[in-house]
């Protein structure tokens, strides 16, 4: 399909009428320059799966869009319009096929009058499958702040899903200079975070372990489906603290995200590591089946 932007005035709790959505080509000129989120990556967002016509894990998205809203100090949005606006925008695919939708909210520009600007970019989901069958080499990448800095300096806005994303583009582009293709964050002393798109579980046993969202990172829709599935393997999920040797003497490990669903981790800094084919192969079973 042709990927389509949808516009529309952002709703806000307690003040929504339905509201009306005005559908373009994404090719269009209609964000203006002096836009908050085009001039300086002042906004949130959220990205969806679609599948079947259905956007994936939509509460929980909609739950943590309406978190990063409140960590920027934006509006607080009415979340049953926006679950009314995805699901009509979710409906425009087809029946087959992966597709991706971006729901994004800014600080809004001229004219805005205190409102969020608000969009939905709707396109075809890139090929994963190579991805997902072969994995992807990895780097730990120093985020440079010391885990007790989350608790200690809450105006940096940890754990918001921002639309500032320059520092994660670089890291991916570090990778790459490095012979790799993804990255996982580390704290400075030492804790593994999460990639630049994508959230860390490892397998050790019959437990799979992410780290901690206390630790300053997103809470991932796509781990949280994967736990509550794990029950069903024999497979008990937790969240924890965990360090480099956690991922290097893992006996499996993935990046999880509403785009890729779940992808294998091959090597770690030049260190190949152990995988699980057959547990990849139902994890993504299920996230692409899922209702």
């Amino acid at each position: 399909m042709e990927a389509t932007t949808l516009f529309f005035e952002c709703p806000l709790s307690g003040k929504s009428a339905t509201t009306m959505i005005d559908r373009r080509p994404a090719s269009d000129p209609t964000i203006s320059v002096l836009d908050s989120g085009a001039e300086r990556g002042d906004g949130v967002f959220e990205t969806f799966g679609v599948i079947k016509q259905n956007a994936q894990a939509l509460d929980p998205h909609l739950e943590r869009l309406k978190m990063s809203a409140r960590l920027l100090d934006l509006p607080e949005p009415d979340i049953d319009e926006l679950r009314r606006i995805v699901k009509t925008t979710a409906a425009m695919t087809g029946p087959t096929g992966e597709y991706s939708l971006k729901l994004v909210l800014t600080r809004g520009g001229p004219g805005t009058n205190g409102r969020p600007a608000a969009w939905i970019v709707l396109s075809d989901m890139p090929d994963y499958h190579t991805a997902r069958t072969e994995g992807l080499r990895v780097i730990l990448l120093n985020k440079g702040y010391h885990s007790s800095l989350v608790a200690e300096e809450p105006w940096l806005l940890f754990g918001a899903k921002h639309l500032s994303y320059a520092q994660h583009m670089a890291a991916l582009r570090e990778a790459r200079r490095q012979d790799s293709q993804e990255v996982v964050f580390t704290t400075a002393d030492g804790l593994l975070l999460e990639g630049p798109t994508s959230t860390l579980i490892v397998r050790h046993g019959d437990r799979l372990l992410t780290p901690d969202p206390g630790l300053g990172i997103l809470h991932g829709t796509t781990q949280r489906d994967i736990f509550a599935h794990c029950e069903n393997l024999g497979l008990r999920g937790s969240y924890e603290r965990i360090g480099k040797d956690a991922l290097l003497d893992a006996d499996a490990a993935w990046l999880v995200s509403s785009v890729r669903m779940s992808v294998p981790l091959t090597h770690v800094d030049g260190v190949e590591i152990k995988r699980d084919p057959d547990l990849t192969e139902q994890f993504n079973a299920f996230l692409l089946n899922r209702d």
